[in-house]
């Protein structure tokens, strides 16, 4: 009997032995053939790749349609640094001034006029103040300009056309509905290109503008003039120095000039005296690039 079970066990045992080997072989055979299989690539949902010109056009585009303030410019046309804005400010003022001594040939005689002088000393501020700038402009500007260094007009979007020429926050169709343009006449400069920040001339600072209206006056009604404040080509003391055109006419070219505030305040015409018991006085705006 015990015979017997013991060769029932043997039995029973042997075939697993035999059992293992195959296994094994099998598993190797197995891991073998699926190494060898053609390699399939993740199931990944991929954007067609953009060239790098085309994707930077796309975030510049994006970016250039925010107006944070809703103040009708886009962002990337403002300046966003301290340091960029102080930089704007004396350069528009130093151009302007230059022009009382000698007027640049780069400023065109038939737009020389009150808001001729504001746009050209604008445009100008903003471009990049090379040695061929300088040559082109004529002698006089060394010291007077500093790049705003986070803007250049030769890269705006915006271009020559700097100024805003409609009411409302800025919209992607602005530029082809010419709501922009190359061109501002002095109301155009004060109701979509400025803010008013007061009557009182202690708030003025280099580069604001001074806005008369004579309402009589119907072709023009709009006077415009630059606040300078201390000027570094006269040896005066003085810190309310103006500077503006005095318009041109069919028989006159009209010329710059350049005054104390402190002395429109006696001009013998009261209308354009500065101050706040006159109606015609509209007091002192700043650009809206520089808010």
């Amino acid at each position: 009997m015990f015979t017997f079970h013991k060769n029932r066990r043997n039995a029973l045992v042997l075939p697993l032995w035999l059992l293992v080997p195959c296994l094994i072989s099998c598993f190797w055979f197995i891991r073998t053939w699926s190494r060898d299989l053609p390699k399939q690539p993740p199931t990944i949902s991929v954007r067609p790749r953009e060239d790098s010109a085309r994707l930077e056009r796309r975030e510049t585009e994006t970016t250039f349609s925010l107006d944070t303030d809703n103040d009708g410019i886009p962002d990337v046309a403002e300046l966003s640094s301290f340091t960029d804005r102080e930089n704007f400010r004396r350069s528009l003022a130093g151009i302007a001034e230059m022009q009382f001594y000698r007027i640049s040939d780069q400023w065109n005689p038939e737009q020389r006029d009150c808001a001729g002088l504001v746009r050209f000393a604008w445009r100008e501020a903003l471009r990049r103040h090379d040695r061929t700038w300088f040559q082109r402009m004529g002698p006089g500007y060394e010291g007077l300009v500093v790049d705003a260094k986070a803007f250049r007009l030769e890269q705006s979007l915006l271009g020559e056309k700097l100024f805003r020429t409609d009411f409302g926050s800025y919209k992607d169709t602005d530029l082809s509905e010419a709501k922009f343009s190359e061109f501002a006449d002095a109301r155009t400069l004060k109701s979509f290109n400025t803010k008013f920040i007061s009557r009182d001339r202690r708030m003025a600072q280099p580069g604001d503008l001074i806005f008369y209206h004579q309402p009589w006056v119907q072709k023009f009604p709009y006077h415009v003039m630059i606040f300078v404040g201390e000027s570094r080509l006269a040896a005066a003391p003085a810190r309310d120095w103006v500077v503006y055109h005095t318009g041109a006419s069919a028989t006159d070219p009209g010329v710059v000039k350049k005054v104390e505030l402190s002395v429109l305040d006696q001009h013998p015409n009261k209308r354009w005296r500065p101050v706040e018991s006159n109606p015609n006085f509209l007091g002192f705006y700043r650009l809206k690039i520089l808010d």
